[in-house]
């Protein structure tokens, strides 16, 4: 569904990643772990269009998207979900919610039933739907993350990408961000996870990439990774 080939990207000089490659199959979570400044959000932001690779390929559903902008990628069905949540404060839950389906109400991609989609986001997220008319901006840190993952989700994708949901989040939200992880995995969709919380993201996914200074060093199904010593020693530490 996704794949990523020797794909090298940074900003301005500044190379990050390394030639890398990863697959993300359809129905799966795929998550990528790794330390601070391992190229992890710079990966999905290259993927996404935020920023255009130096070389390599992407490919989503066998098309190449490599290099297209950001909307050209939405289109055809990338919803990426960013580090630091980004809604938009000064309207409502709500339009935020709207404002991820652009493409299918402006008709540049199947539309389906919209109404139907906001009722299911405010199903999964109760807390959304009781301050559906409230400001995002007001909304606490883990209301926006939950706002931030619905909204992407109503692009109705083909692949979502999420990057460090469980950042700054008090233990109880990390917990409720990751069992809707998990529905969202047990409906089939197809996800790739940025997260550092690493114990979390290998509990939840399918298979795992390891990365450090913009190379993936281990990758592998989630459970195997989770019990590898070296994996264990750098990113589960003793209590794992």
């Amino acid at each position: 569904m996704l794949s990523i080939k020797n794909l090298v990207a940074g900003y301005g000089k500044v190379q990050v990643l390394q030639s890398i490659s990863l697959e993300v199959k359809q129905g799966t979570l795929v998550t990528l772990i790794g330390s601070n400044g391992a190229g992890k959000t710079t990966t999905l932001r290259a993927v996404s269009g935020m920023i255009a690779p130096q070389s390599g390929t992407v490919h989503l559903g066998g098309g190449d998207i490599t290099g297209l902008s950001a909307y050209e990628i939405t289109r055809r069905g990338l919803a990426h979900s960013p580090e630091g949540r980004r809604v938009f404060g000064t309207l409502s839950v709500e339009d935020n919610l709207r404002l991820g389906a652009f493409t299918r109400l402006t008709g540049q991609r199947a539309r389906g039933n919209v109404e139907h989609d906001i009722a299911k986001i405010y199903t999964l997220f109760p807390r959304l739907a009781e301050r559906r008319t409230q400001f995002a901006g007001t909304l606490s840190g883990g209301e926006q993350q939950m706002l931030a993952m619905g909204r992407a989700l109503m692009l109705n994708p083909e692949v979502l990408l999420l990057d460090e949901p469980s950042m700054g989040l008090a233990p109880k939200l990390v917990e409720e961000v990751f069992a809707i992880i998990a529905t969202l995995k047990r409906e089939k969709v197809t996800m790739l996870l940025v997260e550092q919380f690493a114990a979390a993201a290998l509990a939840v996914a399918d298979f795992a990439y390891v990365m450090e200074n913009g190379r993936i060093t281990a990758e592998g199904p989630a459970d195997q990774l989770r019990n590898d010593p070296a994996v264990r020693a750098a990113y589960l530490g003793a209590a794992h």
